[in-house]
């Protein structure tokens, strides 16, 4: 008991609306039907966890954090609460009061649990049709401080806390659970196929369809890392969840579930580590860049991407840090950084070309090719035309490019292209072309489950209001209201924790 209030959790219990008195009753209630009918909780020892900071003994964390998940239709973790996870090497006293509320970096047997209880109650979510939402995305700088160190040594070095997990105990737990059991190669192998279906699936047709599918194989795959197989599956197993994980951030991010996704491309990042492969970390984290700047927090993308670069090692490819340059460069190109942009994205076309193609390329690589070098580069100088209007030819150039190099199944890509290109050709004063490529995007907008091209499409539609006189582009102004559901209730713009 550390004397002092539980903030963490006092905020979370104000959210939720219940009495002392109601919470108590709930957490018995659901902790029996969890397996524990033994527990006894009161107001007085509620009162305790929030006024005093009082830490209970499990399971009474692992219901709380089902109670409130539940509740707020959003996934609350242990940590979420302010406590610390049991059995946790250097814990933190703290905890509650810092920038660093998930205590990162995490043993492996701690990744493994974070993994399987987040994707648990993720699909409980699911299930009973609520959306994730209301909580806060941290800092780019709070996770760089706390992983950078971390993120640069090497897996089961000395640093590392020792395995621990039992693979045979396994508490009763209110959401999916995988029995810990060995599984060989062939498994393996099969795992890593379907990652490679829910890849296209995502590209072609955006996050929103097969996200339960994906978290889902990830919540098994958590539990299959309980137990502790030969060093060469276990890694392999490592990356089967890092690029799982990052699908699921990446389809989070792509419907606008922010604080879900970012927690994802965490847990990818540390998966990727303990498999020991820290390029596929560093672009993990580049993907909570990719993020940031879509929520307008450039800043926070740059403290991102320095932990991102810093992280993948020396054996990242030179296409794979080309990719990590264009996000940089986008994240420049947001805060108005003309000629920072303009080297670093020198830097990623000299990285690109000077690829030779000698060594394959990983699989979670694949998707970056030249078209989407030109599409990022289209979207780094469109971003840069709204303070530099000289820009704009030059994005429409990239754009153009990277549209007639897509192959077939990107469409989610092709339509951020056209965005991309309509956007800048309002921004150099072309409404006629603008109202061409703004209309093919449209087109396609209806074959995706992508929310964020329908934030696209609201910034550029906010580039057709000086056109509003023209016919042609009142029409196309229509068509986007129609098209684009009901703005949000709330701020794009997550508050910093």
């Amino acid at each position: 008991m550390s004397g002092e209030p539980n903030t963490r959790l006092s905020d979370l219990f104000g959210l939720a609306g219940w009495s002392k008195g109601e919470l108590a009753r709930l957490v018995n209630r659901q902790a029996a039907a969890m397996g524990h009918p033994q527990l006894a909780t009161d107001t007085s020892r509620v009162r305790r966890w929030i006024d005093m900071g009082e830490s209970p003994r499990d399971p009474v964390p692992k219901v709380l954090a089902a109670l409130f998940t539940e509740r707020l239709g959003r996934v609350v973790t242990i940590e979420d609460l302010g406590f610390v996870r049991s059995g946790r090497a250097g814990k933190r006293r703290d905890v509650q009061g810092t920038d660093n509320p998930d205590g990162l970096p995490w043993a492996p047997d701690r990744t493994a649990a974070v993994l399987t209880e987040f994707t648990g109650m993720d699909l409980m979510l699911n299930r009973r049709g609520l959306v994730g939402a209301g909580a806060a995305l941290a800092a780019g700088s709070a996770l760089s401080s706390a992983m950078h160190d971390w993120l640069k040594t090497e897996p089961g070095t000395s640093q590392d806390p020792a395995f621990t997990y039992d693979p045979l105990h396994a508490d009763p737990v209110g959401y999916d659970r995988y029995e810990a059991a060995p599984i060989g190669s062939q498994e393996i192998e099969a795992l890593e196929r379907s990652v490679e279906v829910f890849r296209a699936w995502d590209a072609a047709r955006g996050g929103g369809l097969q996200r339960k599918a994906v978290v889902g194989q990830l919540n098994e795959v958590g539990g299959m890392l309980a137990y502790r197989h030969p060093d060469h599956l276990q890694r392999r197993l490592w990356g089967v969840a890092a690029n799982l994980a990052v699908l699921a951030g990446w389809m989070s991010h792509d419907i606008g579930l922010e604080p879900t996704a970012q927690k994802y491309f965490v847990i990818a990042a540390h998966a990727a580590r303990e498999g020991g492969d820290r390029p596929r970390a560093g672009e993990a984290l580049s993907r909570a860049a990719r993020q940031m700047v879509h929520l307008g927090r450039p800043d926070d993308a740059l403290d991102l991407m320095k932990l991102a670069k810093a992280g993948s090692g020396e054996q990242t490819l030179p296409r794979t840090q080309a990719m990590l340059h264009t996000i940089e460069a986008w994240a420049q190109a947001s805060m108005g950084r003309g000629q920072a942009m303009r080297r670093t994205l020198g830097e990623a076309e000299d990285l690109f070309v000077s690829d030779k193609g000698d060594v394959p390329p990983p699989s979670w690589m694949q998707m970056f090719d030249e078209a989407d070098m030109h599409g990022m580069q289209a979207l780094a100088y469109r971003t840069l035309a709204e303070h530099d209007p000289s820009a704009a030819s030059i994005a429409q150039r990239h754009a153009k490019q990277a549209l007639q190099l897509r192959e077939g199944g990107r469409q989610r890509s092709k339509i951020f292209d056209y965005i991309s290109l309509a956007s800048a050709c309002f921004i150099a004063d072309d409404p006629e072309q603008a109202d061409r490529y703004a209309r093919l995007a449209l087109v396609s907008m209806g074959e995706t489950s992508s929310h964020r091209t329908w934030d696209r499409l609201r910034e550029m539609y906010r580039l057709t209001g000086q056109y509003a006189g023209y016919a042609k582009i009142e029409d196309l102004r229509e068509e986007i209201q129609v098209a684009l559901p009901a703005a949000p209730s709330t701020k794009r713009r997550s508050t910093r924790i």
